[in-house]
């Protein structure tokens, strides 16, 4: 997979949470990942159109995505994914993503996203036929990591 169309994803993820979570992320070490994998408790799916296509997925444990939703909600404390923390949760993706496309246009690649859909429950199975998965680890913390899993093809 071209590297020059994964560094984006990265680049956005970052400036994004950072914005809006105030949450200084740092990389984990990048690998493939082989369809059908599992996903953690909460998975947000948005699919990509154009030049790029596709889709891309952000998986984390309930806990990165209520610190994630508290911070977007002004600190207010949330133990309980509802509605609305789930509705912050799929923004920040739906914001990274449309982050993501800008600095693809900068570079001559359009490309288009689709609305967020977010899954939850235990034992998700994620696959993505006839595409490869490049999973790159967005660390939160020493112990919470989110999961950016790009598949994409030309």
């Amino acid at each position: 997979m071209n590297v020059e169309y994964i560094n984006p994803f990265i680049e956005a993820s970052q400036t994004v949470l950072k914005s809006v979570a105030n949450m200084d992320i740092t990389l984990g070490k990048s690998y493939i990942k082989n369809s059908p994998y599992p996903s953690d408790t909460l998975a947000i799916i948005i699919g990509l159109t154009g030049k790029l296509r596709g889709q891309v997925i952000f998986s984390m444990s309930k806990e990165v995505a209520c610190s994630i939703a508290s911070a977007m909600m002004m600190g207010m404390p949330v133990t309980e994914l509802d509605e609305m923390s789930k509705s912050a949760i799929a923004e920040a993706a739906n914001m990274i993503l449309g982050n993501t496309a800008t600095i693809l246009y900068n570079r001559g690649i359009m490309i288009d996203i689709t609305p967020p859909s977010l899954l939850m429950g235990d034992n998700i199975q994620i696959s993505t036929t006839k595409m490869k998965t490049m999973c790159v680890p967005l660390h939160v913390n020493a112990e919470e990591k989110i999961e950016l899993d790009i598949a994409v093809v030309e």
